[in-house]
């Protein structure tokens, strides 16, 4: 079968069954072959047909204990199998968080992300946890926590605080997920998403390119998120932040078509779903991030600061948005 006949199918499949279709590897695959100009296209058709083109979601993300984490994530500055330079720290007091929040409010952000570096938590950390999260969602943000795999019980917690949305990244595709983490296995990140949803939280799901994978596997990537049922809410596309010490420290450079393509093709594969133009911003110029939201990115990490890397500074991306006459979307 063609690459052409597979990806018609795939669009009219998208058509008639919008937000439960299977999407297959090689379906994938075929929308990545997809002319540039016309894939774009498509996917800013599919974007205006579920959400308003000049409007974007504002996140701001926290690092509240930062460092000493066990995975071995060959991304990661934060694991204590790399020589990085980040050193571990405590999690951070409430009223500082809750500070930081208020910040982040007053300058547009609706959503307030907090990441710890735990494998998973500890019933003691969920308690400490918990609390924080009251306190932000108090100042009437929503509120979004990354805190790696959970026990029983804990997501209901985490509901009960307050918690709007659940971050737990698949990462990379299944098929190369061993060759980026040897400390846990892909299924374990999906038993703590099926968690997630059985307590009613939202869900951030998404994943990193740009980690020397081939075009097959972000297309295995793509899939993965696509054919979880509910598809996930918010999707994060990470491109990869070269940190010296990481074994991925010398990664070859993704090209930028090949990042608009996957932020093209996960807004076909989920149009209903936001699609959070992540890690990586940095190194993008304002072109390639307006192809970025024209190709369907209708949400950004809005802040200095990622957890440990560098993000673009909050005065530029106030200039780019009034360039591009992009506007805050409010919490509902």
């Amino acid at each position: 079968m063609s690459a052409i006949t597979l990806r018609r199918q795939a669009l009219v499949r998208l058509k008639s069954h919008p937000t439960a279709a299977y999407w297959s590897k090689c379906a994938i695959e075929a929308l990545f072959e997809t002319p540039f100009m016309d894939l774009v296209f498509q996917a800013a058709e599919i974007n205006r047909q579920h959400f308003s083109a000049n409007q974007i979601q504002l996140s701001t993300l926290l690092s509240i204990k930062t460092g000493g984490c066990p995975e071995d994530c060959a991304y990661c500055p934060q694991s204590a199998h790399h020589a990085t330079g980040v050193e571990k720290q405590q999690i951070m007091d409430v009223d500082d968080i809750v500070a930081k929040a208020k910040i982040a409010k007053s300058r547009g952000a609706s959503r307030f992300c907090m990441g710890a570096a735990w494998r998973g938590p500890k019933p003691s950390d969920i308690e400490q946890v918990s609390k924080i999260i009251a306190a932000v969602k108090a100042l009437g943000l929503e509120t979004c926590g990354t805190f790696g795999l959970l026990q029983e019980g804990m997501a209901e917690n985490l509901k009960t605080a307050g918690l709007d949305y659940y971050n737990h990244n698949l990462d990379t595709d299944p098929e190369r997920y061993q060759d980026i983490i040897h400390t846990r296995a892909h299924e374990d990140r999906m038993d703590t998403l099926g968690k997630v949803r059985d307590a009613g939280l939202k869900v951030c799901c998404g994943g990193i390119v740009g980690m020397n994978e081939s075009r097959a596997e972000r297309a295995g990537l793509i899939a993965s998120l696509a054919n979880l049922d509910p598809q996930p809410e918010s999707v994060p596309i990470n491109q990869l932040v070269k940190v010296a010490g990481t074994p991925l420290a010398d990664a070859e450079d993704l090209d930028w078509t090949e990042f608009v393509r996957t932020i093209a093709v996960a807004r076909i594969t989920m149009p209903a779903s936001f699609v959070r133009l992540s890690a990586g911003r940095g190194g993008m110029n304002e072109a390639t991030q307006a192809l970025c939201f024209l190709a369907g990115a209708n949400s950004i990490f809005y802040g200095d600061q990622l957890l440990t890397t560098a993000n673009p500074e909050m005065d530029a991306d106030k200039l780019l948005m009034n360039k591009l006459d992009l506007s805050p979307l409010s919490v509902a």
